[in-house]
């Protein structure tokens, strides 16, 4: 088998989805389910550990696979309203991907 070419949807990376790890939770009546309150972690399905390495099980953290990483930002609104810090090193990992987010760093004249 031959190498994938340039620019082939099998050649880039695959983007991540991150879910949420919580330090406690709130039942929201409106939606009728439960979303996070308290620390809030970024967390990728299929994994025991929180992008910044906290154990999810030791930490008492609860997984909330149905909430999105960028809805608990607080500028997002959405499942934010409990949450009272947002761990910096999973921010710096998982990014602010939200309408706020800063625009990807790009380097606009390189040297050869």
């Amino acid at each position: 088998m031959g190498a994938v070419p340039p620019g082939h949807p099998g050649a880039m990376a695959r983007t991540r989805r991150y879910d949420v790890a919580a330090s406690g939770r709130r039942w929201d009546a409106d939606d009728g389910r439960w979303l996070p309150a308290g620390e809030v972690h970024a967390w990728e399905q299929g994994r025991n550990e929180t992008v910044c390495g906290l154990s999810i099980h030791r930490s008492r953290l609860s997984r909330f696979p149905a909430v999105v990483w960028t809805d608990v930002l607080p500028e997002s609104g959405g499942a934010a309203d409990a949450v009272r810090r947002v761990c910096p090193r999973c921010a710096a990992a998982a990014g602010r991907r939200g309408a706020d987010a800063r625009p990807a760093w790009r380097r606009v004249n390189p040297r050869p």
